[in-house]
C-alpha cells in the first residue's frame, strides 16, 4: 500500500499591500511562481495547537502547516538533480 506524502500548506497575511514587494504568476501552471515581501522584525515564533508553525513579524504573519514533530534539523542539504 501506498502512502501518501503530506503537502505542507502555508498563508502569509500582511497588515497592508505597502509590505508585499513582488508577486510573480506566468500564465501557465508549470511555471514558477513568486511571492516576496517583508514580515517587519521578528516578534515571535511557535506553534499554534503544536501543528501550525508561526512565524509572527509587527507587520505580518507566515504560518506553515508544519508540526513540531515533522521540524528536523538536518543542516544544509544538497540539491539532487
Amino acid at each position: 500500500m501506498e502512502q501518501k506524502i503530506k503537502e505542507v500548506g502555508f498563508s502569509i497575511e500582511l497588515e497592508s499591500k505597502e509590505y508585499l514587494k513582488t508577486i510573480r504568476m506566468a500564465d501557465s501552471k508549470n511555471e514558477p511562481v513568486l511571492v516576496e515581501g517583508t514580515i517587519g522584525q521578528l516578534q515571535q515564533t511557535g506553534f499554534d495547537d503544536c501543528i501550525m508553525l508561526e512565524v509572527i513579524g509587527d507587520k505580518g504573519v507566515l504560518r506553515l502547516d508544519l508540526s513540531q514533530d515533522e521540524i528536523h534539523f538536518t543542516g544544509k542539504k544538497e540539491v539532487q538533480e
